[in-house]
């Protein structure tokens, strides 16, 4: 029987009729510790009071309104996040893809406003993944995502990650930004070392051109601050984000500064669902708990606790695994064998996890993430390791 759906995903063959916190359930009762979290989506887990509460209330007054009308959660939202960051105006969208679309259009436009309309080009980094539209592939320029689909969208310069001498001889009279992933995220869990995303700041404000931040996987309070930009002590002068501030809601955004966003006017951008009433009030309530005093502090501490639990693990299965990648909440094995067989191994052990570039397994749990839960994770994933080995002596006594 052809099924009814596009055949683009290798599903695997599970399915949740539930979700509390940290935990997922089956129809049948099976109960999985999720460290995937819809890929870092479930920011604060699975039906959190709070949340649940907000999309509740909104949804018995007013779903849907287009942004032909003022929306009063919306602008709340955008007060909260421009008080929060370096921004001076945000546009909310409904995905990673569509931030960083309206990013790209903001640092065009801005040299198109500013009288240099020849200055388009944006060099961005090999291993980077920025979503799944036509730009946006062309901007990750990773062969497997652009094979099939007709010519590259021009514009994009690709560079080594970190390779600063690559990225001055990149910067030239057409460029308009340099966009990059504070944490790569797909690219496996490669966070940028802080001193270079401080110099690609220097070349922006050299060459007269914008620092965009992609930070749909690693912000909202994934890496232990608000957003990884701020490890780092600087500024961005664009930003997409995603995935956590919607808390599981459909919900992005691309957060600017006046002078960044001065080109997009009335006209040149738009979207239909974008800041629908549903999106701004799980969005406000994501806020209100991350914002929270000792939250960030939260999962920078319960990260340290992840991440020193996975070295030990290294150590111990040295044969299986060889490093631990990332910060924060935003956490990856580096595996010795296929990084898909290990995850396997770990559903085995009612445990979720994310596959990565590199061969990484990404570890992602939601950031209210406890330590007796972070304590069985480590357990889960010895677990899967001793199984990984144990069965090729299985096979052979077979």
């Amino acid at each position: 029987m052809t099924h009814a759906l596009y055949p683009t995903f290798a599903r695997a063959p599970l399915s949740f009729e539930r979700g509390e916190g940290a935990r997922l359930f089956t129809a049948d009762g099976q109960e999985y510790l999720d460290f995937a979290a819809g890929i870092a989506v479930n920011s604060l887990g699975h039906c959190h009071p709070h949340l649940v509460e907000a999309l509740t209330e909104q949804a018995r007054k007013v779903w849907h309104v287009s942004n032909l009308f003022e929306i009063p959660d919306q602008t709340r939202l955008g007060e909260r996040l421009v008080a929060a960051t370096f921004a001076d105006h945000v546009f909310f969208c409904n995905s990673g893809a569509e931030a960083l679309e309206c990013a790209i259009k903001t640092a065009r436009r801005y040299h198109y406003a500013s009288g240099s309309p020849e200055r388009y080009r944006i060099v961005t980094f090999e291993g980077a993944f920025h979503g799944r539209t036509m730009a946006t592939i062309a901007a990750g320029g990773q062969p497997k995502y652009l094979e099939g689909f007709g010519p590259k969208l021009e514009g994009f310069d690709q560079v080594p990650f970190g390779d600063l001498k690559a990225v001055r001889q990149a910067v030239g009279p057409e460029t308009a930004a340099i966009l990059v992933e504070p944490v790569q995220g797909e690219g496996g869990l490669r966070p940028a070392d802080p001193a270079f995303l401080r110099a690609l700041r220097e070349i922006c404000d050299e060459n007269g051109i914008l620092l965009v931040l992609d930070e749909v996987q690693s912000g909202v309070g994934r890496t232990g601050k608000l957003f990884a930009y701020e490890w780092a002590g600087i500024e961005p002068d664009v930003m997409a984000i995603a995935k956590g501030i919607g808390g599981g809601f459909p919900l992005g955004a691309c957060l600017a500064t006046e002078e960044a966003a001065k080109g997009m006017q009335p006209g040149t951008h738009g979207t239909t669902f974008g800041g629908n009433p549903l999106a701004m009030a799980v969005g406000n309530a994501v806020l209100d708990v991350v914002l929270e005093p000792g939250f960030l502090q939260h999962v920078a501490d319960i990260g340290l606790r992840l991440r020193q639990g996975l070295a030990r693990l290294v150590d111990t299965h040295p044969d299986l695994l060889e490093d631990v990648r990332g910060t924060g909440l935003m956490l990856g094995l580096k595996a010795r064998i296929p990084n898909k067989d290990l995850i396997a191994a770990l559903r085995d052990q009612h445990f979720l996890a994310v596959a990565a570039g590199d061969n990484v397994v990404r570890l992602l749990p939601p950031l209210t993430i406890g330590q007796a839960e972070v304590d069985e994770a480590l357990q889960k994933i010895d677990q899967a390791c001793e199984a990984v080995r144990a069965a090729p002596a299985a096979q052979g006594a077979a």
